[in-house]
């Protein structure tokens, strides 16, 4: 089937969602559990700011959900595919015969 050029669209904002190597972390910690905003900026190098913003990224993306407890925001991953989508990534640079193994 071949798709419209608007979902070509869609599908290319989907995958952008992964372009970014601080998305990319919150994604992997998010592997674990859900996290508040406060854990990912303590297990992460940046800015709180910025993971917000990326954060947003991919709750926009539909890759993660939040929601409020109290004055916290808990995030988690939203769509199972997503850590699928990441191994399959993470194999294809392994076969390029990285010296190190890759795992997300």
């Amino acid at each position: 089937m071949k798709l419209e050029f608007s979902d070509l669209e869609r599908v290319a904002g989907f995958f952008r969602a992964f372009a970014e190597p601080t998305r990319l972390a919150l994604l992997q910690e998010l592997k674990a559990g859900e996290r508040t905003v406060g854990e990912l900026v303590d297990a992460l190098p940046t800015t709180q700011a910025n993971i917000s913003k990326q954060l947003r990224v991919l709750h926009d993306a539909g890759l993660v959900d939040r929601r409020k407890d109290g004055t916290r925001v808990i995030y988690s991953v939203d769509e199972p595919a997503v850590m699928e989508l990441c191994r399959i990534a993470c194999d294809k640079l392994n076969r390029e015969a990285r010296p190190r193994k890759l795992r997300f």
